[in-house]
């Protein structure tokens, strides 16, 4: 097996001068960094005493699962001979907030949005999805299913 090493720098920038001396005497504010690349503003969900104008971890996770999963279906397109020539997702997911304040996701459903160059190529385009889910190093790596409906479009004539 082969490994493959990842490190980012999530460095909290929400002490307001008195740390965490009470829950709301701190923001949530916070960067993520990869080095060479351009640093992400996060905070928790508005829900949590987040600021809703920066990334909230919950929408990092979403996005991680359908940014796999639009790889490799390109990727496996690409093989396939399929010319996608747009490809939109607006994915969706769903948290179960428990009594005790902690959660964890129970759904998360792709809505790929998928153009293709030519009406032959519908049928096999829609099913790799399957194949790219099966692929897909963070869809393998959540304890439950992710769900995909696709819709399927040909490049009209006038593009």
């Amino acid at each position: 097996m082969k490994n493959h090493h990842y490190k980012i720098t999530i460095q909290w920038t929400g002490n307001q001068g008195t740390g965490t001396s009470g829950y709301r005497d701190y923001e949530r504010s916070h960067t993520i960094s990869v080095e060479n690349k351009a640093v992400i503003e996060g905070s928790s969900d508005p829900a949590f005493r987040g600021d809703k104008t920066k990334h909230n971890p919950e929408e990092m996770f979403l996005s991680s699962l359908s940014s796999c999963h639009m790889l490799w279906y390109l990727h496996f397109c690409s093989e396939a001979g399929i010319i996608v020539t747009e490809y939109t997702d607006e994915a969706t997911g769903i948290m179960a907030e428990t009594a005790s304040g902690s959660g964890h996701f129970t759904e998360v459903t792709l809505h790929p949005t998928v153009t293709v160059a030519e009406e032959s190529m519908v049928e096999k385009a829609e099913q790799l999805h399957h194949k790219a889910n099966e692929y897909c190093f963070i869809a393998n790596s959540v304890n439950f299913p992710v769900k995909h409906i696709p819709v399927m479009l040909v490049k009209s004539k006038n593009h």
